[in-house]
């Protein structure tokens, strides 16, 4: 994606002691980073409030993981917003989630249009309320022309119902004659998942020091580098996003092959 350096130094001034844009090759910058978006509940219990608190200060830190990225000359940035357990939640908490999706969607695409970012999901949408489907696809509708930034939200995704999903579309289609079982390989299962079209995440950030994976992009992580950091998701910053390509950077990525001198 076409990055502005200007814009981006500007944005990167001031940086706490210790740390500095210099230190990032922007010509190795992740094509796609994911992020699974966690801690929201303990930010808010920790400050003596409801839980709903967190993800309502949790979407202050998306809007500037967005414009980071975006900044950045990240392709595609996918989060981790609503997984398929996640319905086992407190209905108010759930109902909250619900309403956060719609309000902060409308909200956010004067600056999807500015920043010409290109919204997707990822998720089996027919569960959600009509007020919340009806918005999500207004948000599709109004950037499908849009050519910078994939901006992918993961609501009521989990991975093994996607790759079960993607399996019955194989079965299908072989059955019906479509597709031959001799073509039945790693290409076409990946076709058939919703992140088509797009390249597997090259770094993956986790909030609030959790060390699993949350049937989150099984297939596609296969080789994704993982970012785990202590600050609840309120709390990722900017600085925060700059100490993960960092050490993204600071990784050798064999691919399961041996590095040569």
């Amino acid at each position: 994606m076409q990055r502005d350096d200007d814009k981006l130094r500007a944005y990167y001034a001031d940086a706490p002691e210790g740390l500095s844009l210099d230190d990032l090759d922007l010509e190795r910058v992740p094509r796609h980073v994911s992020i699974i978006m966690d801690g929201n509940g303990r930010w808010a219990t920790a400050r003596g409030l409801d839980r709903s608190m967190g993800h309502v200060a949790g979407v202050d830190a998306l809007r500037e993981a967005v414009t980071t990225s975006v900044r950045l000359g990240v392709d595609v940035l996918s989060v981790y917003a609503f997984s398929t357990e996640n319905w086992r939640r407190p209905q108010h908490e759930v109902d909250l989630l619900m309403h956060l999706f719609a309000t902060t969607l409308v909200k956010e695409l004067p600056l999807f249009h500015q920043e010409n970012v290109r919204l997707l999901f990822f998720g089996d949408l027919t569960a959600l309320p009509e007020k919340t489907r009806v918005v999500f696809q207004q948000g599709l509708d109004e950037t499908a022309d849009h050519t910078g930034m994939v901006f992918a939200l993961a609501v009521n995704y989990g991975s093994r119902a996607e790759i079960a999903r993607a399996a019955r579309e194989v079965a299908r289609e072989v059955a019906a004659g479509e597709l031959s079982w001799e073509d039945v390989d790693e290409r076409a299962v990946s076709d058939r998942l919703y992140t088509a079209g797009l390249p597997d995440p090259d770094l993956l950030i986790r909030t609030s020091g959790e060390l699993r994976l949350s049937n989150y992009l099984l297939w596609q992580l296969a080789y994704t580098e993982f970012y785990v950091t202590d600050a609840l998701w309120p709390d990722f910053t900017k600085w925060d996003y700059l100490r993960a390509l960092l050490a993204f950077q600071g990784r050798s990525r064999r691919f399961g092959g041996v590095v040569r001198s």
